[in-house]
């Protein structure tokens, strides 16, 4: 099964040459991933931002965000945050 997970924008790293868009530090709940913002241009430090295999596909508000959490809780998903060894 494939879910896409919130999580906020805490870093927006500086251009790099051969990658399309932006690079952020996405925070899921404690465990920090390095995510493309390539989808979402508009994302900024501070924004929820909707994950999928490395991508930020949406932008959300906070709420959004907590009650996407709170759903996959409550469906018991053993959730594994991609790019994560942290888990």
């Amino acid at each position: 099964m494939c879910l896409a997970v919130p999580g906020k924008v805490v870093e927006i790293k500086e251009a790099q040459p051969g990658v399309v868009g932006q690079l952020a530090m996405v925070d899921f709940q404690g465990n920090k991933v390095e995510v493309s913002l390539a989808m979402v241009p508009e994302a900024e430090l501070g924004s929820w931002v909707l994950v999928h295999a490395g991508f930020a596909i949406n932008v959300l508000d906070e709420q959004e965000a907590a009650e996407t959490w709170q759903s996959l809780k409550e469906a018991g998903l053993d959730l594994e945050i991609p790019g994560s060894s942290d888990n």
